[in-house]
């Protein structure tokens, strides 16, 4: 059972939690802690109750301006939960920021240039011995069998499709292995690193184990990543500089909240002041 599915039935009963009087019930935090996965049931409770208590606290801010909720429709047709909307609104009235210009876009671009280059593609082929990730004994005899295979490559490299049809457990082995061309995430983090490491044109020397057993690798081309233009990426950009503009001054917003409000059972201040529930 994990921490968080613990929580409700590990955590002892703890002093109320209210925001101005207005009480939020423990059974009401232990299912928010779902939302905020944890090592240990105590902290997924604390993040769970500080959301709660700033949802509670944004909800009776709106509610005393009069706000009422207008729900919006999202690109699938799913109907804005009311209280969602009037948080939202009530953000979207009381945080204001400006648009990130092109001169602000375009120093971060500037600052940045590593983050915006494309992944390399390599194109590769493999050979693939099977092996159940929970059996030692399989991955030996994969091994045994792959160092076999290699034996054979480092005296005819040129037989790599030939051994692959004959060897291979991949459906790539109906075409000698081949992978085609294959990018950052594609295949497991043991695969990717063996990539890198490999020069063009040449083959794996030792077996290369991954959960899907073990594999014979041969790099056939590296296609390096390439400097993406400003133009290509400005508007996401843009997007990034305005959302972590309007994340910093909501947080201050509610940050003043907090220090009007009489919160009892948690202890909202810095950082924590900005969460705000996941659910609804």
């Amino acid at each position: 059972m994990s921490a968080v599915t613990c929580a409700a039935h590990t955590l002892p009963e703890r002093s109320p939690v209210s925001v101005n009087g207005v009480e939020i019930p423990h059974d009401a935090i232990a299912r928010e802690a779902q939302h905020h996965p944890a090592f240990k049931p105590i902290e997924a409770w604390q993040a769970a109750a500080h959301a709660l208590v700033v949802r509670e606290l944004l909800l009776q801010e709106a509610r005393r301006l009069g706000m009422a909720p207008v729900p919006r429709r999202d690109a699938s047709g799913r109907r804005e939960a009311e209280d969602e909307a009037l948080i939202r609104e009530l953000i979207e009235r009381k945080v204001t920021t400006p648009e990130p210009d092109e001169t602000s876009c375009r120093r971060y671009y500037e600052h940045n240039r590593r983050r915006f280059r494309s992944e390399p593609i390599y194109e590769a082929a493999h050979i693939l011995f099977p092996a159940r990730e929970d059996s030692a004994e399989d991955f030996a005899a994969a091994e045994r069998a792959a160092n076999l295979v290699i034996g054979e490559l480092q005296a005819q490299p040129s037989r790599f499709s030939d051994l692959a049809r004959a060897h291979s457990a991949c459906p790539s082995a109906a075409q000698g292995g081949n992978l085609g061309q294959i990018t950052a995430g594609q295949t497991t983090t043991e695969f990717e690193e063996a990539l890198v490491g490999l020069a063009p044109g040449t083959i794996s020397e030792k077996p290369v184990k991954t959960h899907y057993g073990v594999h014979i690798i041969r790099l056939d081309r590296r296609i390096e990543g390439q400097e993406l233009p400003f133009e290509l990426v400005s508007d996401k950009i843009a997007d990034y500089l305005r959302d972590s503009v309007v994340r910093r001054a909501a947080a201050q917003y509610i940050a003043r909240l907090v220090s009007q409000a009489e919160i009892a059972g948690v202890v909202l201040a810095g950082a924590e002041a900005h969460q705000v529930s996941t659910s609804g």
